[in-house]
């Protein structure tokens, strides 16, 4: 039986079925409604103090995410209502399924595929406590089995051994949730939205998590064609490493720059600076957490990775919070958040937070070669607004007699009205096209939402269009155009964006050897 689902990292399993949906085990209830309090309040200190050993073995994302469930289950206004219902009677793991499903149901309800997939992360919150509650720990998987359910819960993700293989085959599921993100940056497979898959399957079956599809039950023929592919995709990653530390360059010799993404200064520990030409995108919403951070916060993690990148080029982006990034304390709950008060709308409408980010960058640029871009930019005054912002806080701080250098400011384009009329930005100092959100904006089609993933493509040749008229400017005017969005890293899409013009391209650290490798096989 082949199923049909959604490619969420690219790779191929072959292993056991190991089902990810189990129930735990039942809960034995207390006494008195001060005993069943006490029973919650520990079951969630049990599972905070779980979370904390996770953190300090978990790289950068993964300390993110976690450091999120962390917050979650010490916040108020998650126990409250649980501890509520129990002094109205109820159990604890009763009253603490129904404070948590509540939340769960208003994550689900979500327009914004972004906010549905965090449900995920609450559900694995309530399994934490109630397995605490039960005194029941998970069953581990087999090494190598293909984990198959509804969800999976990242902290079931991070305890899983992928040293021997495996991956993940999901019902529902979504490509932006917290462990679509974890699998792509660990190389497992993984494929979502599934849908009709067998409420109990067992045996072996083969995940294709290229493609996106798995088959239960295989034949001796569909193990074969698989392994051929398998092995087809192996040799073409393993070739693809023979790129890694050759600089780009395609069939007919034109040089390409290929710089990477990065979301935490700590993701730099494990990237060779001589294997990219630089940082083309650093995203700042892993600072804006549970608090607002503050300059020096800012600054020491902006001089990190400016340190580490030497003369080569940082292009830090200014927080993009807002739409799929809610920031508790900074974004506002809107009614579509995607079209709403977010990135550089938000910061200058807060500009008292904006003003200690860019005095933290200002600082951090005599490290390195720091280039800054804003994001969502519609018209030239948001522009300019930001860009005079940015010259008040200079003059402020050489008034203090702080050490500090302005670094070229740039742009996303990732609003159609800046594709469609670049001339209103000659005096920026660069622009970085933004992919996911250009091509969810000309297609009006979500760029996380499976229903519509099959009008979500920077292929599609408006988009493309669109793409070469700001690289066919950009040239005219000496204005640097370089692409950040996922869409760098895809190798389908590499030609096309080099036919469009691109000759700069950033990627997530993982991609770099296939990027390179799709560059040198095209005849541009």
């Amino acid at each position: 039986m082949r199923i049909e689902g959604i490619p969420a990292s690219a790779g191929y399993a072959e292993g056991p079925l190991f089902d990810l949906d189990q129930s735990p085990a039942a809960y034995r209830g207390k006494a008195s409604a001060a005993e069943e309090r006490a029973a919650l309040k520990a079951a969630i200190g049990k599972a905070v103090s779980r979370l904390t050993t996770l953190i300090e073995a978990a790289d950068g994302d993964a300390a993110g995410i976690l450091e999120f469930h962390i917050a979650m289950l010490e916040d108020d206004a998650l126990s409250g209502p649980a501890l509520a219902a129990i002094g109205s009677g109820q159990p604890a793991d009763a009253a603490w399924r129904q404070a948590l499903g509540a939340e769960i149901a208003g994550y689900e309800a979500s327009d914004q595929d972004y906010f549905r997939a965090r449900a995920a992360d609450l559900r694995d919150i309530r399994d934490q406590v109630l397995r605490a509650l039960s005194d029941n720990s998970e069953a581990a998987a087999p090494l190598g089995a293909i984990l198959h359910g509804v969800d999976i819960a990242p902290t079931r993700f991070l305890e899983t051994d992928w040293s021997r293989g495996g991956g993940i085959a999901l019902k529902g599921g979504s490509t932006a949730s917290h462990v679509a993100m974890l699998a792509r940056s660990r190389g497992v497979p993984m494929v979502v939205g599934l849908g009709a898959f067998a409420d109990k399957p067992t045996g072996n079956a083969l995940l294709d998590a290229e493609h996106g599809a798995i088959v239960v039950s295989p034949s001796p023929a569909e193990i074969e064609a698989f392994r051929q592919s398998s092995s087809s995709f192996a040799a073409r990653q393993g070739k693809a490493l023979t790129f890694l530390t050759q600089p780009a360059v395609t069939k007919a010799g034109t040089p390409v720059r290929v710089q990477v993404n990065i979301a935490y200064p700590s993701d730099v520990d494990g990237i060779d600076i001589d294997t990219c030409d630089g940082v083309g995108l650093m995203r700042t919403e892993f600072l804006f957490g549970r608090t607002l951070p503050d300059e020096e916060t800012q600054y020491q993690a902006y001089r990190k990775v400016l340190e580490w990148a030497g003369e080569k080029p940082v292009t830090i982006r200014t927080v993009d919070a807002g739409g799929d990034k809610p920031v508790p304390g900074f974004t506002v709950e809107e009614t579509n958040p995607f079209l709403g008060l977010r990135g550089i709308r938000l910061s200058l409408a807060r500009r008292e937070i904006f003003r200690v980010q860019i005095r933290a960058l200002l600082r951090a640029a005599i490290h390195g070669n720091l280039k800054v871009m804003f994001p969502m930019i519609a018209t030239a005054e948001e522009y300019a607004q930001a860009a005079a912002l940015f010259a008040e806080e200079q003059a402020a701080l050489a008034t203090r007699g702080v050490t500090h250098k302005l670094p070229p400011l740039g742009i996303m384009v990732e609003v159609p009205a800046v594709a469609i009329a670049p001339e209103a930005f000659a005096n920026v100092a660069f622009f970085s096209v933004g992919s996911n959100d250009l091509t969810q904006y000309v297609m009006a089609a979500a760029r996380d939402n499976a229903a519509v993933g099959y009008l979500n493509s920077v292929r599609h040749p408006a988009v493309l269009r669109l793409i070469a008229s700001v690289a066919t400017f950009g040239r005219k005017k000496g204005i640097p155009v370089s692409l950040c969005g996922d869409a760098g890293g895809d190798p389908a899409a590499i030609p096309a964006l080099l036919e469009a013009g691109l000759r700069d391209l950033s990627v997530a650290p993982a991609q770099l050897a296939m990027a390179k490798a799709a560059i040198a096989d095209v005849s541009v």
